[in-house]
């Protein structure tokens, strides 16, 4: 059903998947790009059957971020084939920022932003006309440039979601008392910009914040209004008090909107499944219980041939998503959108596409000796095209540090990832031979070196009366009588999680930083706060601007980073979770991944296929 096509208003999508609009930075300035065109291009020859683009802001007094886009999509008109082509138009409102425009923002009500704490300007009737104005003109160039119609976006950094809200919509006149006639005006005004052409609505229906905000109960009765001016609704949640829980991380389960959209079904109007859905078999449920499509978007980045691969009865061969947010885009540094394991996703135009089927094997035979995520991607891409390879890995199995990632509180789906690329190995007849510790009189020919990394010696004093660890290595070597610091110079999320492992086990722990919060690089996944919440319930000490000097005597010596005082913590184990460093134990061949350089996962699979030619 998945892969089927489905009318959606006037329109025939060729499936049933949905690809939403969300950051890319891949804007030409604030004007749609030729790698827009080529990023939405790949997802429609994948099978995706409507792409909604980056909302675009549709008045002067937002910019929500440097490239945020503009009305005008030309450049990305026709690109999609079958596919239907959708623009999404929307106002950030009090959630955007004055930093590009030098404008006061604009808002309902004059209540400042809880994350950048700005204070908006109060819009009134001359302000909500140009807005008005504004969503109609937007609309209806859309359709004027050849798109298949628009999406509204009332959810997550939204306007129209303020003017819905108690949290921030506290006026007195027509807007107050009636919080949804503003959405109204827009939505009439859009459709007769548009006529037939499709309108969907994404709309936040559940604030999580019951005291002021929306809940489904008070927009049910909406319905009826709905049914007469768009074409779908894509219920969602979250609000600028939880801005994480549109799109959360691997923390929160896929599919996690279910049953919040399910309220929305039986009423006339064709729903649309969103929040995390990764997986097709979870997708096709959703379609059998009534949702007309499903929004499958960030599992689209991480494959964009997953329709193709539900059509062709080859699943299993769908590159999985972890969810883990690593390449949001929402971001001060301007990254470009792209996943974990797929750096081809937003680098369409500059990356070279991987042969769909293995080529002829008529290669040079290549020797890869390590079976971490950089020599698993580098043996996959050279079989792909057309090596023979062989692949060596000293342990009992495959995976390097991402198993052990794996086996840390939440991050089981980076396991996935490792599963995915042995059965890919297997498909491609990769020989693989695990328990074999290659040496220099191995190294014949064609070789490349992914032999991963080492821990790092303690950057403190150690003596005797504590144990000291490394995060890869902490696992069972604690138990109730222990007391575990953990010291955390990164601020990523091993070192959180490897607290919350300790806690869950009953131990206690405290946690060391020198960041004024824990897990500080957690801001860019969205998991920061979440993250620190989580640590407050397990009952993990957080100890902040502080690092460990030295361990011993059944003590730890914390310095603080800002006037030097020391304190001491009880320790038994100090767990370290400092950079690892390469393993240079064989040496003459081209490195990859960790045994060039610290690498993500992303890094390493970059490195991967750019050392085999692609």
């Amino acid at each position: 059903m998945l892969g089927e096509a489905v009318r959606v208003g006037s329109r025939t999508a060729p499936s049933r998947v949905l690809f939403g609009p969300h950051v890319t930075n891949l804007g030409r300035g604030r004007s749609f790009s030729e790698r827009h065109r080529a990023y939405y291009a790949a997802r429609a020859e994948g099978g995706c059957g409507v792409i909604v683009c980056e909302t675009a802001s549709v008045h002067p007094s937002d910019r929500p971020y440097e490239r945020a886009p503009e009305p005008g999509w030309a450049a990305v008109a026709g690109s999609c084939g079958p596919a239907l082509l959708l623009a999404s138009l929307g106002h950030s409102g009090s959630q955007g920022t004055s930093a590009f425009t030098g404008r006061a923002l604009w808002g309902a009500s004059r209540i400042p932003d809880v994350v950048s704490r700005e204070v908006p300007q109060v819009v009134e009737q001359p302000e909500i006309d140009a807005l008005v104005a504004g969503f109609a003109a937007a609309a209806a160039r859309a359709v004027a440039d050849g798109l298949d119609g628009v999406e509204l976006n009332a959810g997550q950094h939204s306007l129209l979601r303020q003017f819905l809200s108690g949290l921030t919509n506290t006026r007195t006149d027509a807007y107050g008392e009636d919080r949804t006639l503003l959405l109204r005006q827009v939505l009439a005004a859009v459709r007769a910009a548009v006529g037939d052409a499709v309108v969907g609505l994404r709309l936040c229906v559940d604030e999580l914040a019951p005291w002021a905000g929306l809940t489904p109960e008070q927009l049910l009765p909406l319905t009826p209004t709905l049914r007469d001016l768009v074409d779908y609704l894509v219920p969602v949640r979250g609000s600028g008090l939880s801005v994480s829980a549109t799109r959360p991380d691997l923390h929160t389960p896929p599919g996690f909107n279910r049953a919040l959209a399910g309220t929305f079904l039986g009423r006339g109007l064709d729903v649309v499944l969103q929040g995390s859905v990764v997986d097709p078999g979870m997708a096709e449920a959703a379609v059998a219980e009534g949702f007309a499509l499903v929004e499958m978007t960030r599992a689209q980045i991480a494959d964009p041939r997953l329709v193709a691969h539900v059509r062709a009865g080859t699943p299993e061969r769908i590159r999985p998503c972890t969810l883990a947010n690593q390449h949001r885009a929402r971001d001060p540094r301007n990254p470009l959108i792209t996943d974990e394991a797929e750096p081809r996703s937003g680098h369409e135009t500059l990356d070279p596409p991987l042969p769909h089927a293995p080529r002829p094997r008529t290669g040079p035979p290549l020797l890869v000796v390590g079976g971490g995520p950089a020599g698993l991607e580098a043996a996959r891409t050279a079989a792909l095209l057309g090596r023979p390879v062989r692949l060596l890995e000293r342990a009992d199995r495959l995976g390097g540090m991402l198993r052990v990632a794996a086996a840390l509180p939440a991050r089981g789906r980076f396991g996935l990832l490792v599963d995915w690329w042995e059965r890919e190995l297997e498909r491609l007849g990769v020989e693989v031979r695990l328990g074999v510790e290659a040496g220099p009189a191995d190294l014949v020919g064609d070789v490349l070196l992914a032999t991963g990394s080492v821990p790092s010696a303690p950057a403190f004093e150690v003596g005797a009366g504590v144990r000291v660890s490394s995060a890869a290595e902490a696992a069972g070597a604690y138990g109730p009588a222990d007391r575990v610091v953990v010291h955390d110079p990164i601020g990523d999320w091993t070192g959180v999680a490897v607290a919350e492992r300790v806690a869950a086990a009953g131990v206690p722990c405290a946690l060391v930083t020198p960041d004024a919060v824990a897990g500080t690089q957690l801001s860019r996944t969205g998991d920061l706060a979440d993250a620190n919440a989580r640590l407050e319930r397990a009952g993990v000490e957080r100890v902040l601007f502080a690092r460990v000097r030295a361990v011993g005597g059944g003590r730890a010596v914390v310095e603080d980073v800002h006037h030097g005082a020391i304190r001491e913590l009880p320790a038994t184990l100090v767990i370290d979770c400092a950079h690892r460093l390469p393993d240079l134990r064989l040496a003459g061949h081209p490195r990859i991944g960790d045994c060039l350089a610290p690498r993500t996962v992303h890094e390493a699979v970059r490195d991967a296929r750019r050392a085999v030619g692609c």
